[in-house]
């Protein structure tokens, strides 16, 4: 997991106080950490399939539980399998 962190290009989080506290942890420093949580799924999915359509290296950090598995991740990765990435 840290060398996933350490090597995107973008980390998107529910919560990007509580990310930047792991971030900070382990000293690593994304070119940009960006929310993604129930209030901004729409325009946090939008922003996450351009920047992979674009080849960059993306990461979703959920604060409790399983990525991906309950809300925004589930929609995020959705909107990103909808376009074919």
């Amino acid at each position: 997991a840290l060398w996933l962190l350490s090597m995107a290009d973008a980390v998107f989080a529910e919560d990007t106080r509580v990310t930047r506290t792991l971030l900070d942890r382990f000293g690593l420093r994304p070119p940009a950490l960006l929310a993604a949580h129930a209030h901004n799924e729409q325009q946090a999915a939008e922003a996450i399939v351009a920047r992979l359509a674009a080849d960059e290296r993306v990461v979703l950090v959920s604060d409790a539980g399983t990525p991906v598995v309950s809300d925004p991740g589930a929609r995020l990765v959705a909107a990103a399998a909808a376009t074919g990435l």
